[in-house]
């Protein structure tokens, strides 16, 4: 086992792979210089006392003598990494000395008592069906850790810390567990007891967070009533948190459950992770950004890109760095050319370029007359039917197979696009492919909403709890509607709209898996198989575009077989957290700027253990 030392890094000589070459680590992950002078060792209950959690270290400011001694930590603070200082006698006065350097925290700091004073929660319980809230236990774990901390725009961590820390009593590291056995929500505990002998017998929690395409409601309840109910059992008499004051939804969930505002502050240092914590103002027009230009706006000034919101409800950015200067929405830029555009924009055009490519799609024609389109329907069997220029999935259907239906869906489709394109009907799952600058940087599997049962609500209830924590995950972007396709396809499974769904039960709702639509999205990049992969590369070649989103039914990710059903020159980048999107997307129009430091980096394509 691994110490972490309270008073300083994690041990020096813990070493890491990075590329070919083996270094020692500091801080947070931070490679430290051959020769460079150790680290000052002090054991648990002395003074200046400082915890490295992984994605940056925890400043107890209450046992620093000197706030000098507390400004040269943060100083000391590790590329990539976000430290905090916290009970600080002061804070404001350390502040002031050195206002280019360090800030306050916009946060709120709130206390719940433990004991015999510990307050009921209001709805009570924090079991939920089919989740087990458990231990972090091995680097798989910790994988999952922070796929979800990086889908939620947070500071990764070495594997080897979060492993290392959640052995140790000074750590209290939780995971939520689902019924499938994925990981879906994470809490980290820290007993100030166990680490510096705190004289208050305090407690604090970090990094509440849950996978919002997976976790069910009541996630993170769950997981802090875990939390408490451990430090509860440790006999500590209270446990303090953090968040920040805009979260609204976060601090309405704490003091529903019995948690009180505190005068603690927080003290960080200035740096590119923390930028929009001290900017006196983000660009006009940020806030009305959608999370697919945002997540380019921040990526670009985290390198120092200026920023301009041109079109706050298009996503259009004015992006300028030395001379250069280039527009985007979203992930569409100058450098897609309106022929490469064109081509992607009509479904036959993109068809027939990859066929000539030699790479495979379904068969299909363009819809003309009845008979024509009832030959090919006897020819191929059930179809999908959809307007050959569109997106997010207006006008699609999905399983034709009578003349009757494919009538009515030939006229859906046309209310969106005078051409109709009817293509056979191929199984597999929906696979997503990003590829920038001709090289794969993510591939997801998209799947249909679906609803879990939990044997109290019916199911209209669960489709509107589902869809507004879809909604709520993706800035609005993602719901699930109550329309006819939907209770077609509740109808099809054998239920009611009113029907209670048994607790446990997987339900379904939509036939596709458009994000739109409250589909969810799956990471499977390290699983790619290369052929996909090559052939999605070819791809991106053939339409000569260099920022794609190409969309593939496949038996799954990790075989060779595929076919092609689209793509998109405007893929949503913000979708495939932890895959560095955003930051290949800035390397192609800006390639002199370079990415931040990760902590962490997900496997790539066909990387996977």
């Amino acid at each position: 086992m691994t110490e972490t030392l309270a008073t300083g890094t994690a041990r020096p000589d813990r070493e890491r792979v990075l590329g070919r070459r083996r270094e020692r680590v500091g801080p947070g992950g931070d490679p430290v210089a051959q020769g460079a002078p150790e680290p000052r060792r002090q054991p648990a209950g002395e003074a200046d006392v400082v915890l490295d959690c992984g994605w940056g270290r925890l400043v107890f400011g209450q046992t620093f003598a000197d706030q000098a001694a507390v400004a040269d930590v943060l100083r000391s603070e590790a590329a990539g990494a976000r430290d905090i200082c916290i009970y600080l006698r002061d804070p404001h006065v350390l502040v002031s000395r050195l206002p280019d350097e360090l800030f306050i925290d916009p946060s709120l700091t709130y206390r719940l008592p433990l004991g015999e004073h510990r307050p009921a929660a209001s709805d009570g319980g924090g079991e939920l069906p089919g989740l087990v809230i458990r231990p972090l236990r091995d680097a798989d774990d910790a994988d999952a850790v922070n796929r979800i901390y990086a889908r939620n725009g947070m500071v990764t961590a070495p594997v080897e810390v979060l492993v290392d820390n959640a052995r140790t009593d000074r750590f209290l590291h939780l995971v939520a567990e689902g019924s499938t056995g994925e990981i879906v929500g994470t809490i980290t505990g820290v007993d100030h007891v166990a680490v510096f002998a705190d004289p208050e017998n305090g407690a604090s929690l970090w990094c509440l967070t849950v996978d919002f395409n997976t976790a069910p409601p009541g996630t993170g309840q769950a997981l802090l009533t875990a939390l408490a109910d451990r430090l509860d059992e440790r006999g500590r008499a209270f446990v303090d948190l953090s968040v920040l004051a805009e979260n609204s939804g976060a601090v309405r969930l704490y003091e529903r459950l019995g948690f009180r505002r505190t005068g603690t502050l927080c003290v960080k240092r200035k740096n590119p992770i923390n930028e929009r914590l001290f900017l006196p103002a983000a660009p006009e027009g940020y806030d009305g950004l959608n999370p697919y230009a945002r997540i380019i706006a921040d990526e670009a000034m985290r390198r120092g890109i200026r920023v301009e919101v041109t079109d706050a409800h298009w996503g259009e950015l004015r992006l300028s760095n030395g001379g250069r200067t280039i527009h985007t929405r979203e992930s569409l830029s100058e450098l897609t050319s309106a022929v490469a555009m064109s081509r992607c924009d009509d479904k036959r055009v993109t068809r027939r370029i990859l066929t000539e490519a030699g790479l495979s799609v379904p068969r299909g024609r363009t819809a003309t007359g009845d008979p024509d389109n009832l030959a090919f329907l006897a020819d191929v069997g059930p179809v999908v039917v959809k307007p050959a220029r569109g997106e997010q999935g207006n006008g699609i259907t999905v399983g034709v197979r009578t003349p009757e239906a494919l009538a009515a869906a030939v006229e859906l489709a046309r209310r969106f696009c005078p051409d109709v394109l009817i293509e056979e009907m191929r199984s597999g799952e929906d696979l997503r492919v990003v590829v920038i600058d001709h090289e794969v940087v993510a591939a997801a599997v998209r799947r249909p909403a679906q609803i879990t049962g939990d044997g109290v609500h019916d199911i209209t209830e669960l489709i509107e709890r589902q869809s507004r924590r879809r909604a709520a995950a993706t800035g609005g972007e993602s719901r699930i509607p109550v329309d006819d396709m939907t209770r077609e396809v509740v109808a099809d499974a054998g239920y009611r709209m009113h029907d209670v769904l048994p607790e446990g039960k997987v339900l379904t709702v939509r036939r596709t898996a458009n994000l739109h639509t409250g589909g969810t999205i799956h990471d499977v990049t390290a699983e790619l198989h290369p052929a996909i992969a090559g052939a999605c590369v070819a791809a991106s070649r053939a339409l000569d575009i260099p920022v794609t989103g190409l969309d593939l039914l496949v038996p799954a990710p990790d075989q060779a077989e595929h076919v092609f059903i689209e793509a998109n020159e405007r893929p949503g980048l913000a979708n495939h957290e932890p895959q560095p999107t955003a930051e290949r997307f800035i390397d192609l129009l800006f390639p002199g700027t370079r990415a931040p430091q990760r902590l962490w980096s997900p496997a790539g394509p066909g990387g996977g253990a």
